[in-house]
């Protein structure tokens, strides 16, 4: 392991290697996904890691090279495709073509395994080997196509009254892309593609069906051919209309500077697409502030040569509400309390917390007058003012620091920005005091210091605080806040360190409304900690050697903006990603999750009418248990053998829900003297998230469906009847 520390985090390449890297080997996922579980991969992976001690270094090396001879897009101080993007447009994306960037990522790969026999034991040992022509064979086919197109890639989504409708766009730099197109379609011909001919021409398609036009200047995909047809009008008649509202405006302005990734959202007019009763608490809502959102714009630009993730949310007027809780840039005192090698430190400085306690109370008690009922009950018990004693006195800024989570004894630090140090001592004595709490006081470096124990899940634990300068120090035990002092007083704090400074993007000020900073490392060895200790132990002693994430927000009258100059993570980004990703990821599950279940309904229908076949003195199966079998395997009267484990275990009995595939069914028979003339099997949701429509079937075999959350009791048959059939 002598040469670990290439394989750590560089300012200069880091910020290339992660794009460059991923580009060439995420691309593996969907490949190895094929013939591994995603927790059987990581676990052989990690096996590999630990066997090769080679490994680390050599994919320091490879990661170095990307960095080193990887040649990115250039900025792009405008965009020429913009303009022809849909009025309607509400969500915008641009990236930069990165076919080159693959390409040569490839290569570069391909070269290190050939030179690396620690690479090429991971490559195979891990999953990929099989799958490597396949990969290559798409990243090929990839650069190929990217070697049509030109600079810029958009995308926009716009919300119709029926469907939401997408379109994909891009310039055209030499002919031939529809022969290839084409040919990488094969015998499928899906998506059609099409020319300007050809699409006056072509059928309407259903939402979702997609389809391609290929122009001699441009290419365009879309959800349907109807918005095909809108983009080639606005072409041919060369109207620009997306470029001259306030939200193509502000889209625009972000490519001032040059710009190499940009994403955006219109809230205003997606709020202004929901149907009436969409939100049927729309006066909460409205109170909390957000329903003044306007648009979030997020780029990705390189500004005094560094590379800058920045990020906008905009709100039609002054922020009010929960969206105005986030306090004007300051300089985080509390910060100075915080080690310079934190595994995570995180500071926000808020307005008021007596008046965002106050906000609270009055947003709960419109959805539940008696929301607060408890809570004033147990401080008239304490004789304590939550609001006048303890959050009137705090200042707003609040600082926690996580520098060890190492067990017995995980060493963190809160922070709390103080107005009135004497009257919160007094609270805190009174909480103590009713709590039933024995508070000491010891002195260290001149400075007096409070200690009490808290019994948490039947053990005492202690914790210690002091007020220094106008904050609050509290940690565990009596070393964590006397720490933190000695930072704050002899400067060696992350608040003065030079890693933080030099986190700071250009152009934006050092004060700020919040700040997180991470150690990646360091929190990877927490992650690898029960699964894998040796590697836990590679990370542990990498920590504080590489580049931090460092994240900060700026709240102002009528925006909150964010800014990192992080390689590893922008926040904003994941955002964006997610709110795209995550829906459509949730959606294939719940799709997953219902077909499997209408699957299991015909499965059951079908044991059941083998069972009557088979038992014509019991007719049908009272119960899921009835069709199952035993441990031994053996069918009879009592368990038919016909259904499997899972639906048809001994605890399936009548009334009782059994879980698969996210579902839980039940079934109860209508029986008379041990003879069971129909029945109604159910299967419903889990929970929302695990599908939206639940399913019964009776005797007639007919699967049928009702959409809804999921059911706490089962229909009768009758009930059943009446639901419409699945199609």
């Amino acid at each position: 392991m002598g040469h670990a520390p290439v394989f750590l985090p560089q300012p200069r390449w880091c910020q290339y290697a992660t794009v460059a890297g991923l580009v060439a080997l995420t691309a593996l996922a969907p490949c190895m996904a094929q013939t591994h579980s995603q927790e059987a991969l990581d676990e052989q992976s990690l096996n590999v890691i630990k066997q090769n001690p080679d490994l680390l270094p050599e994919l320091g090396n490879l990661f170095e090279r990307l960095a080193r001879d990887v040649q990115f897009p250039p900025p792009r101080a405008q965009s020429r495709l913009l303009p022809l993007l849909p009025e309607s447009t509400v969500f915008y994306a641009a990236v930069p073509n990165y076919g080159e960037t693959s390409h040569q990522a490839l290569r570069i790969f391909q070269q290190q395994l050939q030179q690396s026999p620690a690479l090429r034991a991971w490559w195979q040992q891990g999953g990929a080997g099989k799958a490597a022509p396949r990969i290559e064979e798409l990243l090929n086919s990839f650069y190929a196509l990217s070697q049509y197109l030109g600079d810029e890639i958009a995308v926009s989504a716009e919300i119709s009254p029926l469907v939401p409708r997408a379109l994909v766009v891009a310039e055209i730099r030499k002919p031939g892309l529809r022969t290839f197109l084409q040919q990488l379609a094969g015998a499928s011909k899906t998506p059609p593609i099409l020319d300007e001919h050809e699409l006056d021409h072509a059928q309407e398609t259903g939402a979702g069906q997609w389809a391609v036009l290929v122009r001699p200047d441009f290419v365009a995909a879309a959800t349907d051919v109807a918005t095909l047809r809108s983009f080639n009008q606005r072409v041919e008649e060369g109207r620009r209309d997306f470029a001259s509202t306030p939200f193509g405006r502000r889209i625009s302005q972000t490519y001032d500077g040059g710009a190499m990734m940009v994403a955006a959202l219109d809230f205003q007019r997606v709020l202004s697409q929901l149907p009436p009763g969409a939100m049927p608490q729309w006066e909460t809502f409205r109170r909390t502030g957000f329903a003044d959102l306007k648009y979030l714009v997020w780029e990705h630009k390189s500004v005094g040569g560094q590379t800058v993730g920045q990020a906008e949310l905009s709100f039609t007027g002054p922020r009010h509400g929960i969206a105005a809780w986030l306090a004007a840039p300051t300089k985080p005192g509390g910060l100075d309390f915080v080690s310079q090698k934190p595994i995570l430190a995180a500071t926000v400085v808020l307005t008021d917390p007596a008046g965002i306690f106050e906000e609270i109370r009055s947003l709960s008690s419109t959805a539940n007058p008696n929301a607060f009922v408890r809570f004033d009950q147990f401080e008239q018990s304490l004789g304590i003012n939550l609001k006048r004693d303890v959050l009137s006195q705090l200042g707003g800024e609040i600082t926690i620091e996580a520098e060890s989570l190492s067990p017995p004894q995980p060493e963190w630090r809160l922070i709390l920005r103080v107005k009135d140090p004497v009257r919160l001592q007094e609270s805190i004595g009174r909480l103590l005091a009713a709590a039933g709490l024995k508070g000491e006081q010891f002195e260290e470096g001149g400075t007096q210091y409070h200690s009490f124990g808290m019994p948490v899940q039947g053990r005492p634990i202690e914790l210690g605080y002091a007020f220094v300068d106008g904050y609050l120090i509290l940690g565990p035990g009596r070393q964590a806040a006397p720490h933190g002092v000695r930072l704050h007083r002899e400067g060696l704090s992350l608040g003065k360190s030079e890693k933080l400074a030099s986190s700071l993007p250009p152009g934006h000020p050092e004060s700020v409304s919040a700040l997180l900073y991470e150690d990646p490392l360091a929190l990877m060895a927490l992650r690898l900690g029960q699964g894998s200790p040796d590697l836990a132990s590679l990370f542990t002693r990498l920590a504080g050697q590489g580049q931090p994430m460092v994240v900060r927000a700026y709240g102002e009258q009528s925006a909150i903006r964010e800014a990192t100059t992080s390689s590893f993570f922008d926040p904003t980004a994941a955002l964006v990603v997610g709110a795209i990703a995550i829906p459509n990821l949730l959606r294939a599950r719940i799709a997953a999750n219902e077909t499997s279940a209408a699957a299991s309904m015909r499965t059951i229908v079908t044991a059941q009418a083998v069972y009557a076949t088979n038992h014509p003195q019991r007719r049908f199966a009272p119960d899921l248990a009835t069709l199952g079998k035993t441990e031994a395997g053996e069918s009879s009267a009592g368990h038919g053998g016909l259904i499997d484990g899972q639906l048809g275990d001994a605890k399936c009995i009548a009334g009782a829900w059994c879980e698969k595939t996210g579902f839980r069914f039940t079934m109860k028979a209508d029986c008379r003297l041990k003879r069971c003339s129909d029945f109604v099997v159910v299967g419903t949701p889990i929970s929302g998230s695990s599908g939206t429509r639940s399913f019964c079937a009776t005797s007639d075999a007919v699967v049928r469906v009702a959409l809804g959350p999921a059911l706490d009791t089962p229909p009768n048959i009758q009930e059943c009847k009446s639901w419409p059939p699945l199609q």
